[in-house]
């Protein structure tokens, strides 16, 4: 599995993309695991407006998450 981080998610854990050889099957205990290794990146995962995506797809919560997704965080986005 892929993990993308956007914007200042990737800022804050000091990466963009990582692969995980041994992911959980759902996405809140893929923020759970990530948040573990790095309590900021926790945080700001947990924080509102956080979107996320598997395989290009918004979810959220409890979503499955295939073997061999990718998963993607994504900021608050602001625009005017």
């Amino acid at each position: 599995m892929t993990v993308r981080l956007f914007g200042r998610l990737a800022d804050l854990a000091g990466w963009r993309e990582r692969v995980l050889d041994e992911a959980p099957a759902r996405l809140s205990e893929i923020m759970d695991m990530l948040g573990r290794l790095d309590a900021r990146l926790g945080e700001a995962l947990a924080s509102p407006g956080v979107r996320a995506a598997v395989d290009r797809v918004l979810a959220r919560g409890d979503a499955p998450v295939p073997p061999g997704a990718e998963v993607a965080f994504m900021p608050p986005m602001s625009g005017g």
